[in-house]
């Protein structure tokens, strides 16, 4: 099979874990038989230093062309500190969300069995966690206007708005994983305050009449994010809107014990995105310190979601054989344990394919 994919590393770390993850794939492809190749293009900061745009049409123009799109990070320390920057390198990351029509994220947490010592919760709390949560990704307060400041400075206000065929098209994935999966779905809202939560959960009633195999039933976000950290195995599927589903996944990452280890896939209308769920971690970037994995676990997604399923078991095999062997970065070296580097760890498991 030939397989065109778009390399978006971004800023911070991007460049070393994406390096990772190409030669995992250029292991998958030698071994299976395929040939894989790559269009790299800019986002973020560096897209922003080398054209003064976080995400310029060239790249958009590299995405679509591809079968999939494997994402680093994004983000700068230069425009983090800097409030007052009209150009910002999320405004990339949204922005090539919106353009490609990504309005549907998944996030898998599930604990892998030898991190169940590195959780910050106790083992047999977390022992068994297995659930996916689906976060709408191109609607609510994140590109509802109107947003800014009145003309003093003394007001800020950003607004939150959805529409129904936002939130249907977003549900139907929900659920059509949920069939897939335990026959399991949670609705996250915050329908006691809010009114464009009223309209999801009123929506998510009318539409889980279409998938009577689906047990349902409703959370309010803030009991969402207690229960992910006190029974975080009682979830299948959880489906959510925009901002809710950005902290409730950063919240369920430390169950496997590190950031570093959560994958994520962004589908939609157009080409499917890959990217780990954390960001750019510039403190580490060209220190060959970061761990790999949630990429070389993205780039197993992006091999599933193109109906390479042996490939991308072969790729989590092969995670798993790291893990149990100690083969991994700082973020996870046991006790009295040696730390890997990012090469060291993508060699290993690239070998281990």
């Amino acid at each position: 099979m030939d397989v065109n994919i778009a390399l978006l590393a971004g800023d911070g770390i991007g460049p070393e874990i994406v390096a990772e993850a190409a030669k995992v794939l250029d292991r998958v492809a030698e071994k299976f038989g395929h040939k894989i190749t790559y269009t790299p293009a800019l986002v973020g900061a560096a897209a922003i230093d080398a054209t003064g745009d976080p995400y310029p049409d060239e790249t958009h123009r590299v995405c679509l062309a591809a079968d999939a799109v494997l994402f680093g990070a994004i983000g700068d320390p230069k425009y983090d500190n800097d409030p007052t920057a009209k150009v910002r390198p999320e405004q990339g990351l949204l922005r090539m969300r919106k353009s490609l029509g990504l309005f549907a994220n998944l996030r898998p947490v599930a604990l892998f069995d030898a991190l169940a010592d590195r959780s910050p919760l106790r083992a047999e709390v977390v022992r068994g966690t297995d659930f996916i949560c689906v976060r709408e990704l191109t609607g609510g307060i994140y590109f509802g206007r109107p947003q800014g400041r009145d003309d003093d400075g003394k007001r800020a206000f950003d607004t939150c708005t959805y529409t129904v065929g936002e939130i249907e098209r977003v549900l139907h994935v929900a659920f059509r994983l949920a069939v897939s999966r335990r026959r399991k779905l949670t609705v996250v809202d915050k329908a006691n305050v809010l009114e464009t939560s009223r309209l999801w959960r009123e929506t998510a009633q009318r539409i889980s009449k279409e998938y009577p195999e689906v047990a349902v039933d409703y959370m309010f976000v803030d009991n969402a994010a207690m229960q992910i950290i006190r029974q975080p195995a009682y979830f299948d599927v959880i489906v959510t809107e925009n901002m809710f589903g950005d902290i409730l996944t950063d919240e369920a990452s430390v169950i496997s014990g590190s950031l570093g280890m959560l994958s994520s896939a962004s589908v939609g209308a157009e080409v499917a995105l890959f990217e780990p769920i954390h960001g750019s971690y510039p403190q580490a970037a060209g220190k060959n310190i970061a761990n790999p994995m949630a990429t070389i676990l993205s780039a197993a997604m992006l091999l599933e979601h193109l109906g390479l399923d042996a490939e991308g078991k072969a790729v989590r095999r092969a995670v798993d054989k790291a893990l149990a062997d100690g083969i991994v970065t700082e973020d996870l070296v046991a006790a009295g344990g040696r730390a890997y580097s990012t090469s060291e760890v993508g060699d290993y498991v690239a070998k281990n394919v």
